[in-house]
């Protein structure tokens, strides 16, 4: 008989007999992959902590004790047992579905939200803080990947663990990947712990002691002075956590049940914060995600028995946006010793990958540490290289300051392309790129554009990489348009549209990606006897007040178009333009609205949700063209 279908909660898991466990592991497995294979997801992750999940679900109580995940990809697992093993589950990621991150809306037991790494430490120090202030008898509990600890933001958190809650237990998740291949100095010192084999006796000593008898414990509890003394001995350094004052337990298997409940139970009862090691093996229960755990960390449907992807294009169809964008870095990179491309852990999402293969030396990836990305490429340009960094437009909102304080204020010439500039539909409000343009047009100095095709592109980063300014270059998720690239690239004007389009009533100013959806609304306009006008706005800042203005004097409603949020975007920008000029033409702002906007299965059901279908578009403007003629 099955048991997964009949977890309700986690008081059905603590139920479950020892000898049951290890088929539930498996039946989670089974679930996952069935539901990922379909719907796409972060199957790696979730198959990599299934026995870890199951163990803290015996060991803690939730909703009462709390449970914060790192990036909170890895929660699958959590949410089966915790009562979403159902019919939304079988949609997560989909529209109406379970969000594929952790969501405090979504459950009780979900207490803390994420999607960005190296959240979970200092979220999980403020937690427990406050159950302290509160008085409250419970445990909080934070679950980080080895990955995390190139966050500044984590280092931060075990800085003042110590010092700011009585209690607490983390969980370093180690399977040496992030995204890809975990990089720097403590990924190593994680290895040498693993690896070094007379620390590893030690440990085997420990858990056999703690097998035979009920003191076990209270040996832990004495050994924390003598474990410190063998990694002295054989390490030649005290953890770094210790130094912290975070007490140190580790590593064990964390595919090992029996041992992962004994030495949870242990922490549990620990006096002070205290960080358990555990072991996983990332994409465990699916051989395609073992052999390509880069590929599975998060990915779309797929045949659970190949691994062979379900959505892959069409012969022929259009590169991918982030893959046109590697190769023409590639380029620049061979033509110029000193262009250095700069990635955060994400050599194949932002197409760096290439560089890395065909000029290894110009390469860097920094970790999951967008804000040393940012400010490792001001350094390298304060010597007048020309670092290009790839970063997601979400994930750069992380390193707003090194922009502003580092970059603009010093006017270093440093290239930011921002992949996902737009809607990543299935991953959600946390992945979403909406706020690139609002939170970056206000920064003096920078100049901010972006493609309506891959030719655009590259000349918008040949541009870019000889402008010796601060320079940023957005583009979406998705296959690119199809467009040859010249063999020469040539420099664009900075602040300088391209009118695609002559009209005279309506004129529509389109940013990139709203290029081919400006055509399809001037069609449209053109039917009802409208004459307009396209414009390829190419820059949200410096925009074309000229050209605006011109038309602006003519022309009875301008229309904007961007793939951000409407709040401080394009839009904003243009009317602001055109009140410093008294103009009194009307606007109408096509935009993503002042919302922090959901999931759903895909980029054309996530605009009907939130009014920008083509229809809803037309129809928005037709009000606007009606109003005006009923006021003229």
């Amino acid at each position: 008989m099955a048991i997964l279908p009949n977890i309700s909660g986690p008081t059905d898991v603590k139920a479950l007999a020892a000898d049951e466990l290890p088929v539930l592991a498996q039946e989670i497995r089974e679930r996952i992959i069935q539901v990922t294979a379909r719907n796409g997801g972060h199957v790696g992750p979730n198959l990599g902590v299934v026995e870890l999940t199951i163990a803290l679900h015996r060991v803690f109580n939730t909703p009462a004790d709390k449970f914060v995940f790192d990036v909170a990809h890895q929660g699958y697992v959590h949410k089966l047992l915790t009562g979403r093993n159902n019919s939304d589950f079988d949609g997560i990621r989909q529209t109406g579905g379970l969000s594929g991150f952790l969501n405090r809306d979504e459950s009780l037991h979900d207490v803390f939200g994420a999607g960005h790494a190296g959240t979970a430490f200092s979220a999980a120090v403020g937690l427990a803080n406050a159950r302290d202030r509160l008085n409250e008898d419970s445990h909080v509990v934070a679950l980080i990947g080895d990955a995390a600890l190139t966050c500044g933001v984590t280092m931060e958190a075990l800085n003042n663990a110590a010092t700011s809650t009585k209690r607490l237990v983390i969980i370093l998740n180690d399977n040496e990947w992030s995204i890809d291949k975990n990089v720097g100095a403590l990924s190593q010192m994680l290895s040498r712990l693993i690896v070094s084999r007379p620390y590893n006796n030690s440990q085997k000593s420990i858990k056999n002691f703690l097998n035979k008898t009920r003191a076990g414990t209270k040996f832990l509890d004495f050994g924390r002075t003598l474990k410190r003394e063998i990694k002295d001995l054989f390490t030649r350094s005290s953890s770094v956590f210790e130094h912290y004052g975070v007490r140190y337990v580790g590593p064990i298997d964390g595919h090992d049940l029996n041992a992962l409940e004994r030495y949870l139970t242990f922490c549990r009862d620990a006096k002070g914060p205290i960080i358990l090691h555990v072991c996983t093996e990332k994409g465990r229960g699916l051989s395609a995600a073992l052999k390509n755990p880069e590929k599975f960390h998060g990915t779309s449907s797929f045949d659970p028995e190949t691994g062979d992807s379900l959505s892959t294009g069409k012969p022929g169809a259009p590169k991918a946006w982030q893959d046109v964008f590697g190769s023409l870095l590639v380029r620049e990179a061979k033509a110029n010793p000193q262009v250095v491309g700069i990635t955060a852990a994400m050599p194949s999402g932002t197409g760096l990958n290439q560089l890395k293969l065909e000029c290894p030396n110009q390469y860097h990836d920094v970790g999951i540490a967008e804000e040393h990305a940012a400010l490792f490429a001001a350094g390298l340009a304060a010597r007048n290289l020309r670092p290009v960094a790839a970063i997601y437009s979400t994930f750069l909102q992380r390193a707003y300051d090194m922009v502003i304080h580092d970059i603009a204020l010093q006017r270093l010439p440093v290239t930011i392309c921002m992949d996902r500039a737009g809607v990543s539909p299935s991953d959600g409000p946390t992945h979403h790129g909406l706020f690139d343009i609002a939170y970056l047009r206000c920064v003096p100095g920078v100049t901010i554009m972006q493609p309506k095709d891959e030719d655009e592109l590259s000349d918008m980063l040949h541009t870019s990489i000889r402008s010796g300014q601060p320079m940023f270059i957005r583009f979406p998720r998705g296959p690119a348009m199809g467009v040859a690239i010249k063999s020469r690239p040539a420099i664009i004007s900075l602040g300088k549209a391209e009118v695609i389009q002559d009209g005279r009533d309506i004129q529509i100013w389109a940013l990139g990606s709203m290029v081919p959806d400006a055509h399809a609304l001037a069609e449209k306009l053109s039917k009802d006897g409208h004459s307009v006008g396209v414009v390829n706005a190419r820059f949200a800042k410096p925009i074309d007040a000229d050209l605006l203005i011109n038309q602006a004097a003519s022309a009875k409603v301008i229309i904007t178009m961007e793939d951000g949020v409407v709040t401080g975007g394009f839009g904003s920008a243009v009317l602001e333009c055109l009140a410093d000029s008294n103009s009194t033409v009307r606007v109408v702002r096509i935009g993503w609205p002042d919302a922090f906007v959901g999931h759903a299965t895909d980029v054309k059901t996530l605009r009907a949700l939130n009014g920008l279908s083509p229809e809803q578009i037309h129809a928005k403007v037709e009000l606007v063209l009606r109003d005006i003629q009923l006021n003229s």
